[in-house]
């Protein structure tokens, strides 16, 4: 199995979503986990000559009220009572990729978090032992419910719950070995709390989803642009270098890819926007991937806590205090880019179901196929595969829903101290919702191109990427009857992934 690294630095979306799967382990690099206790050993010692927020003060509103000398229980107090998460117990997915986000952070040495927690987090995570987090309680201004319900279950008022999920891989060395209850002090529980790392994990999983079903987005509308008897002058690179966006000139070069060596021969002189546009909508699509990952990349690197305690040169000498050594008080754990990113990446996948859906439309009608209405095959007035733009169109109404923008939602907390919040945990659910309905209208698409391309007669020239992608498809049923089209679509369903992985993520050059 494979090791990663938790330096604080230089996780990947891609890692955590390893991580959240059980398909890695993960293990803290020493110099991280050195440089994390540097910076709880400053904040001890900034918090002793000075107020810091959260540590020696109460949180939100409560800013100003001072926490009592010898106060031992304050950080258990504000872990109860912000473990107030409502709604049902999230996956064990996300829950091991919040474990993950939140460790590397950590281990970044901003938080003033000390060492040991740290390594219980780890050790949680390796060991397949989870806190029962709640749906809802994020607003995308920290995680604070489920980060609280992870420290009470921390010292050991919760109970750690067994990771039983059976979609996880294993390693044969792993010991289920929940860590033994470690103490909170004053100051350690608003430093585990103050990040998005249940949202910013989550946003990874969708993210990662995402990215397959757009891949193979590219794979079933090439076999549809041949089914269809398409033209491929709209993803001819001299169309595209032209209007250089670098996602659309991706995504003609992959449909390029995927056409190249064979023989289509155009039935129209303009074929309708589902055929022509597809570099347009598709590039738009990897354009907002793209976006998505690289906030991801920084978000799960970051020491955004407030306050962020810095050790070393950058942080200056504070007067009265020791040299090298700052605490920060800011608002770096608002996610108001990552909100934004998401939204725009869920439009864009509304964007891919509606012309995926548009294409399977054009198969239905005669004047495109030479077949009759709806693909229908047999006895006369046979209803074929109709109900598939039934299902197909319920898909792409939840696929809309979860394209409305979260970030237009508003809140005003803590009696007017937090005045705006971006709803980042509502985009990464929203996410995740629109790449499962993509995935559906995606098979809807895959059955009927197939369909399509077996009534007409049509194969792949050998030795083409086309035919490797139909060998890959051609395992659905060939029948033809009036039936149930339930099995074919979650047969489809199943395959997307192998289709996925033959396409070339970003080939070179001109359609031989």
């Amino acid at each position: 199995m494979e090791h990663i690294e938790l330096t604080g630095q230089s996780l990947t979306p891609e890692q955590v979503v390893l991580l959240a799967r059980g398909e890695a382990r993960a293990q803290i690099a020493p110099r991280a986990l050195t440089r994390a206790a540097a910076a709880a050993a400053a904040a001890e010692r900034i918090a002793a000559r000075r107020p810091v927020y959260g540590r020696t003060t109460g949180v939100g509103a409560n800013r100003t009220q001072r926490v009592a000398d010898g106060d031992l229980e304050h950080g258990v107090r504000l872990l109860r009572s912000h473990a107030g998460g409502i709604g049902r117990p999230i996956e064990a997915e996300a829950t091991r990729a919040m474990l993950a986000v939140r460790a590397n952070q950590l281990l970044a040495g901003g938080a003033g978090l000390r060492a040991q927690i740290i390594e219980a987090i780890v050790q949680a995570l390796d060991a397949g032992a989870l806190p029962e987090i709640r749906e809802y309680g994020g607003l995308g201004t920290a995680d604070l419910t489920a980060l609280a319900e992870l420290g009470l279950t921390l010292i050991g008022e919760a109970p750690w719950r067994a990771d039983t999920d059976p979609t996880a891989a294993r390693s044969t060395d792993r010991q289920p070995a929940a860590p033994a209850a470690v103490t909170i002090t004053s100051g350690d529980a608003l430093a585990l709390m103050s990040s998005s790392a249940l949202t910013i994990g989550r946003s990874c999983l969708a993210w990662h989803e995402a990215s397959r079903w757009i891949s193979s987005a590219h794979a079933v509308a090439a076999l549809s642009v041949f089914a269809l008897d398409g033209s491929t002058e709209p993803f001819d690179e001299a169309v595209h270098q032209r209007r250089p966006h670098p996602g659309l000139m991706r995504s003609a070069r992959i449909v390029r890819a995927l056409l190249a060596g064979q023989s289509v021969k155009a039935a129209r002189i303009q074929d309708p926007f589902a055929l022509r546009c597809i570099p347009q909508v598709h590039g738009a699509a990897l354009e907002a991937l793209e976006s998505t990952e690289r906030v991801l990349r920084v978000e799960v690197n970051v020491a955004s806590e407030n306050p962020l305690f810095v050790t070393g040169p950058e942080g200056g000498a504070e007067a009265g205090g020791e040299a090298d050594e700052a605490v920060f008080h800011h608002g770096g754990f608002h996610q108001a880019l990552l909100t934004q990113s998401l939204d725009a990446l869920n439009l864009a996948l509304l964007s891919t179901g509606q012309l995926s859906l548009a294409r399977l439309d054009l198969m239905f009608h005669p004047e495109f196929t030479g077949l009759r209405p709806f693909l229908a095959d047999g006895e006369p007035a046979s209803s074929g595969v109709m109900i598939l733009e039934n299902a197909a169109h319920d898909a792409l109404s939840e696929l809309r829903n979860a394209a409305m923008p979260a970030g237009l939602g508003h809140a005003t907390l803590s009696r007017g101290v937090e005045d705006h919040s971006p709803f980042t945990s509502q985009s990464a659910r929203q996410t995740a919702r629109a790449a499962e309905a993509l995935r559906l209208i995606l098979a809807t698409e895959l059955v009927g191109a197939l369909r399509t391309l077996r009534l007409r007669g049509l194969k792949p020239s050998p030795g083409t990427p086309l035919a490797q992608l139909y060998a890959i498809v051609e395992l659905l049923d060939a029948r033809t009857a009036d039936r149930s089209t339930t099995p074919d679509v979650l047969q489809a369903v199943a395959l997307l992934p192998s289709l996925a992985a033959a396409v070339p993520s970003d080939p070179p050059g001109q359609m031989a």
